[in-house]
């Protein structure tokens, strides 16, 4: 499954995510209450969501009212402080409310006070929030994560697309500033370092537009940082199942709202991690115990390369594909086999991977019946390759005495008529 957050049209912001997670499917009333309950240390809050007409679109409305809108306290406090008082919800006894999502609200508020760093200059321990302290932030990131996790999509992709800024000059705290604000912007840039990881995910774009307003604002942005797993410029190849869409308060000339898709993912992307290094000093002996080697330590594939390197002399590019879980693991036998001083590696990269089955069919090949095995490769509904397996191929030509070609031929006619047979 891949979930798909589309802020093209209207921008993004924590109640218009609420909304659009919500209208998707996540319980309404859970999230209602663990966002007043979260709220009650920071400034008191009520929150409800409703269905409304946006501009023609059926959306759902995410409304937060602050009630304690005087406790300039809770506005203006410094980043470590606030962060201990996110931390201490663990202890709160909220239902629904679990550690992880605690986590995931200090990530998305780590992101907000770096960039706010970044912007103005400080360290990070001289930060402090002004809006995003209040009592209606929080109650919108713990909301918002706790609609992502009801959905389950913690457990599945998701994918940002580009992200509609809006256009013109806000009034800050600050003063006067352009639209995107500038931590809105900084936030898109993102982190790369142990806990973000950023850089793996592609670029997350934006556009200016289509109107003089804010669109993105920076909770919004963080949480769309947090939340997705790949930045694409366009949608990705889908089989949509639901449609939702989360609004914003203001009034446009167009629906002023925050889509989210969920569908099926038919591209079945899964992510590996690419291994490296270029070797001219083994023989072919040891280069062919490597190879081995490596399949047998969990490398998922392994080629060599004939290559020329420096001093116009003959090498070998080594290229391993592996589970994230088994680089260290692999990279160290590398080391270790060849000797060599520097390998590189290519985290998290996605492989696409059809959907397959496997199909056992009785052939017969001179008066004896075997059972050969099937490789069928989709795409959706649609085959896009069938293959016998080699190893029964193999099996029948050594026992026959004839060569493999021919068995090969029996089997793909055999496969051909099975799926004429068994069209839906």
């Amino acid at each position: 499954m891949v979930y798909i957050i589309d802020p093209q049209n209207a921008g993004i912001s924590g109640n218009m995510i609420i909304g659009a997670l919500v209208d998707l499917g996540a319980d309404g009333e859970k999230v209602k209450d663990l966002m007043e309950d979260v709220a009650v240390d920071f400034g008191e809050v009520e929150v409800s969501l409703n269905k409304v007409d946006k501009s023609g679109i059926d959306a759902t409305f995410c409304n937060v009212k602050t009630i304690d809108e005087d406790n300039e306290n809770n506005r203006h406090i410094h980043f470590q402080d606030f962060i201990e008082k996110i931390d201490l919800l663990k202890y709160a006894d909220i239902e629904n409310l679990t550690d992880d999502m605690v986590e995931m609200a200090k990530k998305v508020f780590k992101r907000i006070a770096i960039s706010e760093s970044r912007v103005h200059g400080k360290s990070l321990e001289e930060v402090h929030f002004h809006e995003v302290g209040a009592a209606d932030a929080v109650a919108d990131v713990l909301g918002s994560i706790c609609a992502y996790f009801d959905l389950g999509m913690d457990k599945d992709k998701v994918v940002g697309l580009p992200i509609a800024v809006g256009g013109g000059v806000v009034e800050t705290a600050h003063g006067r500033i352009p639209v995107p604000a500038p931590a809105s912007l900084d936030i898109l840039k993102g982190l790369n370092d142990d806990s973000f990881k950023d850089f793996s995910k592609g670029e997350a774009k934006c556009i200016g537009g289509p109107v003089n307003s804010e669109l993105a604002t920076p909770t919004g942005c963080a949480l769309y940082m947090e939340f997705c797993d790949e930045f694409l410029e366009f949608a990705p190849m889908m089989s949509p199942e639901e449609i939702a869409y989360g609004c914003g308060s203001k009034e446009f000339d167009f629906p002023n709202v925050l889509r989210v898709i969920k569908s099926r993912d038919v591209n079945g992307k899964h992510k590996v991690s690419v291994i490296e290094t270029n070797i001219d000093h083994m023989s072919g002996e040891e280069l062919g115990f490597l190879f081995d080697l490596l399949l047998i330590e969990g490398a998922r594939d392994v080629s060599m390369v004939p290559i020329t390197m420096k001093k116009n002399r003959p090498g070998h590019l080594i290229k391993i594909i592996s589970k994230p879980d088994l680089v260290d693991h692999l990279v160290n036998i590398l080391f270790r086999e060849t000797g060599t001083l520097g390998i590189r590696v290519s985290e998290n990269t996605h492989r696409g991977v059809a959907e397959r089955q496997f199909v056992p069919l009785d052939i017969n090949v001179g008066n004896h019946i075997y059972t050969i095995n099937f490789k069928i490769g989709l795409i959706g509904d649609e085959i896009i390759s069938h293959r016998p397996e080699y190893e029964d191929l193999r099996r029948i030509s050594v026992e026959q005495d004839i060569p493999l070609i021919e068995v090969r031929d029996v089997a793909n006619t055999m496969i051909r008529d099975y799926l004429e047979n068994n069209r839906e």
